[in-house]
């Protein structure tokens, strides 16, 4: 049984950074996708960053390219999301997700391509 167990979120200031963390348990290899996706109250969930466990990075959501960086550590079966420079606009809660296939690069950000979801963390940034 595939479980994701997010960690990290916190309350920040605008121009912060945090470091998100999703641990999977349950894959017997590294041969699988993980991603980060975000909903905020009132909107849909959107992909952010998405990363095949080998360690290739697949996608970064235009919104925040330049400030968030995924990374992995496939000993681990972990995943991480730095965060920098956050903005209030990036208030959300915030969830991974893994799938046992490669996405290839922007599909990798659709929510309908994962079929394993952790619980959330919640990222909040005030001006």
């Amino acid at each position: 049984q595939v479980q994701l167990v997010e960690s990290g979120g916190d309350s920040v200031q605008t121009g912060g950074s945090l470091r998100l963390s999703c641990a999977a348990s349950g894959y017997g290899n590294s041969r699988f996708t993980m991603g980060w996706f975000r909903q905020a109250p009132g909107k849909e969930r959107e992909g952010v960053a998405g990363i095949y466990m080998n360690g290739v990075v697949l996608a970064y959501a235009d919104s925040v390219k330049g400030r968030f960086t995924i990374s992995r550590d496939s000993a681990k079966n972990t995943v991480y999301l730095q965060m920098n420079n956050l903005k209030p606009e990036d208030t959300a809660m915030y969830f991974c997700a893994a799938r046992q296939a490669l996405l290839y690069s922007t599909s990798a950000l659709s929510r309908t391509n994962y079929d394993n979801w952790g619980q959330g963390t919640q990222v909040t940034v005030s001006s």
